[in-house]
């Protein structure tokens, strides 16, 4: 995602293909210190443990952001605090455990009673839901909204921008349009997922896979009211199966949300809930908004990618704002893909750029080694099994660009004196301009001219996810990231490198990577139960990937973030690789 956008960033190597029973908030009980409350804030105590851990409800939570939703329709939203907020107001069958650390990563009833049942052949889920679930309206939540929510997103034409999963697991051929074009009389026409009554829903898979669960805990996968779907117009107000509900969206400047209530808290085993009201104020001026996180007059970045260099300057050097502050390793991978557009279009120009881009320049651009992020070597972070992290096939670590091989390369692309090409950056993100002017310098030493263009990154999607607008334009190369959708190999790598995921809109395989190789590997892992055996392929489609020069890798991301010493139950989340936004309470109760 682009940045993801959206992304979930995993953490750990945990391939918790199964679901848990934990306890929502807190953590375990064992002895990894998940569940300690750490009594005073600390630097990075939230990485590991809740931050004055509560459970007063009142008060209104002040969030800020320096970028506006991709969209709140949870079946379009892919910005990674979009999904974050999602759990605020849609509801999954499952979802992640509400704790911190490696038990963050497990799987939960959410809407579902319990865990699915599971054919012996592995093909067929049937799941039931709770009793009581309620709409914001006070209609009863049905299995076939459950199904309709998931329909929606076949709907491409009408509302794309979300991930594209789900169609390539249950289509099995049907080529279903989505509901708006559906011929069924109910709109429900989907054949591999049925609801024999409105408690029960049933997904019939074609062929073992995985990693399904994790497409169901995705927000798209939530129910939508069918009565109340506007189609693309929905994200201006999602109706609520969570514990709030949307009060006022003003694109680009604000939304409110207010307490839903029809949500019973007897049926959420995850959500707490304890604000009585969540604003979030929209600004174009990071650097006000962490002006006011340091004043106290904003709770939380939501974006949660780090503070602007004269904040990060400032919560390094005070004791006190640095009590209160974490630096985790998010799970993002910063990187620049390299498009189709010529002369990109040619293995060994794109080598010539990633010998020629100069490591440590660029890891400087996104905060240096503490705020930035560690050099990246491959495309596979280190927090998802598969990873090597002495798979280096070009020499990255060492810090230095290699002129010599990029001059090598260039003479082998047939373009010995150089070239130029244009690099895309979003408007609104000052590190992925920063990373592209520092591209930009390190290309110019061997003879490679780049024009820096900077789109509005609201407008991503429409933009950067075009195949057909990055060709008008002249993309060449396109400053993005990407976190872990879940928790495996293809959670991460499948929407930017198979070719399958290539659509016409919201399209984050930007590289645009067709190889026959890459995609059948991601099948192999797909029908693979076994993790290690499942590390191992992914292991080989990070190779491939990396010896396709697809893709440049700048650094594995950390954010450091500022929290509000007033917010309670603070704790970083690592299936989204930031704060959990519905844990979250207030200490003074304003």
């Amino acid at each position: 995602m682009a940045s993801k956008t959206r992304v979930l960033a995993a953490s750990g190597v945990a391939l918790a293909l199964g679901l848990t029973t934990a306890a929502c908030g807190g953590g375990s009980d064992d002895d990894n210190g998940n569940n300690n409350s750490s009594g005073k804030s600390e630097f990075g105590a939230a990485i590991t443990s809740v931050v004055n851990q509560s459970t007063t409800k009142g008060g209104t939570l002040n969030l800020w952001s320096s970028q506006d939703a991709d969209s709140w329709d949870p079946a379009r939203g892919y910005y990674a605090f979009v999904w974050n907020l999602n759990r605020l107001y849609t509801r999954k069958l499952v979802d992640y455990a509400a704790t911190p650390g490696k038990d963050g990563l497990k799987l939960q009833p959410d809407l579902a009673e319990a865990e699915p049942t599971i054919s012996a052949d592995k093909l067929t889920y049937t799941f039931k839901l709770r009793s009581g679930l309620k709409w914001d309206d006070g209609s009863a939540i049905t299995s076939k909204d459950v199904k309709y929510g998931i329909e929606r997103v076949w709907a491409t034409d009408t509302i794309s921008g979300g991930p594209y999963y789900l169609p390539n697991v249950l289509d099995q051929g049907q080529n279903y349009k989505g509901p708006y074009k559906d011929t069924d009389p109910n709109k429900l026409g989907l054949k591999s997922v049925t609801t024999p009554d409105d408690q029960t829903i049933e997904f019939k898979l074609a062929k073992p896979y995985s990693d399904f669960l994790y497409l169901l805990a995705m927000p798209g996968s939530g129910p939508v009211p069918q009565k109340r779907d506007t189609g693309a117009k929905y994200g201006l107000k999602p109706a609520a199966s969570g514990p709030y509900m949307f009060k006022d969206i003003q694109p680009g400047k604000s939304v409110s949300w207010v307490r839903n209530p029809n949500w019973d808290p007897a049926t959420d085993p995850i959500r707490k809930a304890l604000p009585e009201a969540i604003n979030l104020t929209i600004t174009t001026n990071a650097d006000d908004l962490d002006n006011r996180l340091l004043a106290g007059t904003a709770d939380l970045d939501v974006g949660q990618t780090g503070v602007q260099a004269a904040a990060r300057t400032k919560l390094l050097t005070d004791p006190n704002l640095k009590a209160n502050s974490d630096a985790p390793t998010t799970g993002f991978l910063r990187f620049a893909d390299m498009t189709p557009v010529a002369p990109m279009n040619d293995i060994n120009c794109r080598k010539a750029v990633i010998y020629a881009a100069d490591p440590t320049a660029l890891q400087a651009a996104r905060g240096g080694p503490f705020a930035g992020g560690d050099i990246g070597t491959s495309i596979l972070p280190p927090n998802i099994a598969g990873s090597d992290a002495n798979y280096d096939p070009y020499n990255r670590k060492q810090g230095k660009p290699q002129i010599d091989k990029a001059k090598e390369a260039l003479a082998a692309c047939g373009k010995p004196n150089g070239f130029n090409v244009t690099i895309a950056a979003r408007n609104n993100r000052d590190a992925e301009v920063k990373t592209a002017e520092a591209l930009q310098a390190s290309l110019k030493a061997v003879g490679i001219i780049a024009k820096i263009d900077q789109y509005d990154g609201a407008q991503d999607s429409a933009i950067g996810g075009s195949p057909e607008i990055v060709k008008q334009r002249g993309y060449g190369i396109i400053i993005t990231g990407w976190g872990a959708d879940f928790p495996t190999g293809a959670g991460y790598m499948q929407p930017i490198v198979d070719s399958r995921y290539i659509v016409k809109n919201g399209n984050f395989n930007r590289a645009e990577v067709k190889d026959p190789a890459i995609d059948k590997l991601f099948d192999d892992a797909a029908a693979e139960t076994d993790p290690a055996k499942a590390a191992e392929i992914y292991k080989q489609i990070n190779e491939k990937t990396m010896e396709g020069a697809y893709l440049l890798p700048f650094v594995v991301d950390k954010a450091l973030n500022y929290r509000n010493p007033r917010l309670t139950n603070v704790y970083i989340h690592d299936a989204f690789g930031m704060v959990d936004f519905q844990a979250l309470g207030t200490s003074d109760g304003k």
